[in-house]
């Protein structure tokens, strides 16, 4: 598929940084990870960081030097520093299918992330001061077949986790596909998209493949291919998501936030911006889309 007239044309070695900033995005694939640089809802340069396979891919916020992006694999957690150049190195060998920033009951993230492994294992693993080396690795506990992972909560087969005193326990629901932990808590599950109120409260019925929100009232989800999207105000249940067309005729099936962008990739390989002016895409081109994250970078 082309790109639409509007998109703005593509040189490989242009960023669009201008008075916006720059935001990078990284897009997990079944081919390795893609980074796609934003500037507000322009899109630049894209280039491929990393060649292996990956399952999630998250982005770690940190005071100095810089954050990092981290990826799930299957041969174990992978990191790299945000730049121009980020090098992913392996830190680990243990396979792993999810990964997300950690953080307690008030969504406040605490530095280390949330990994979740093939086998089931649920770990938080801690960065040394300044670099992409592990200072540490705390088994947590398990869950059956973990899909998401994000600030406390973890989604599986069989519900939903939270991650409480150092140790997981059974928040309820069934078949969890995606959650976030960022603000209210949000679960994407095979019954329909759940928020966190006097128990879990439903949003909207219907299979909910994924979720994604910013901590400030804003959060998008996809619940029967379906485009939803948050309008920030305080209530969460049915009459405050309206369903928003993508410019593509595909099904969106990632998604995530950055400073003022809300970001949507398709199964098709498309990436959709949207800065508050409307959604703007273009077509990346890759196949197997797991997982997308954002991170600041002017």
């Amino acid at each position: 598929m082309a790109p639409a007239e509007d998109d703005i044309s593509i040189d490989e070695k242009r960023v669009y940084a201008g008075s916006a900033g720059r935001t990078d995005a990284y897009v997990a694939t079944g081919t390795g990870i893609v980074r796609v640089s934003l500037s507000a809802d322009k899109v630049g340069a894209f280039d491929m960081v990393a060649r292996n396979p990956a399952r999630d891919v998250t982005v770690l916020a940190r005071d100095e030097p810089t954050a990092l992006v981290a990826a799930a694999t299957p041969d174990g957690l992978s990191v790299a520093a945000v730049g121009e150049d980020p090098e992913f190195e392996s830190v680990d060998a243990a396979p792993a299918v999810a990964v997300g920033p950690t953080g307690g009951r008030d969504g406040a993230r605490d530095g280390s992330l949330l990994v979740a492994r093939e086998d089931g294992a649920i770990e938080r693993v801690a960065f040394a001061d300044g670099g992409t080396a592990v200072a540490s690795t705390a088994r947590l506990g398990s869950v059956a077949d973990p899909r998401a992972v994000d600030g406390a909560l973890v989604a599986a087969a069989d519900g939903v986790y939270r991650v409480a005193g150092g140790e997981i326990e059974d928040v309820g629901l069934d078949a969890a596909r995606d959650v976030t932990g960022a603000g209210m808590p949000l679960a994407a599950t095979g019954a329909g998209l759940y928020w966190l109120g006097n128990g879990w409260m439903a949003a909207r019925k219907g299979a909910a493949e994924a979720v994604a929100a910013d901590g400030d009232g804003h959060a998008t989800a996809v619940v029967e291919g379906e485009l939803l999207v948050h309008s920030g105000a305080g209530e969460w249940d049915d009459e405050t998501w309206e369903p928003t067309d993508l410019p593509v005729d595909e099904e969106p099936v990632a998604l995530g936030y950055g400073p003022g962008v809300s970001v949507a990739v398709t199964a098709a390989g498309t990436l959709c911006v949207d800065a508050g002016g409307g959604w703007r895409h273009q077509v990346v081109g890759v196949r197997d889309v797991a997982g997308v994250a954002l991170a600041a970078v002017e």
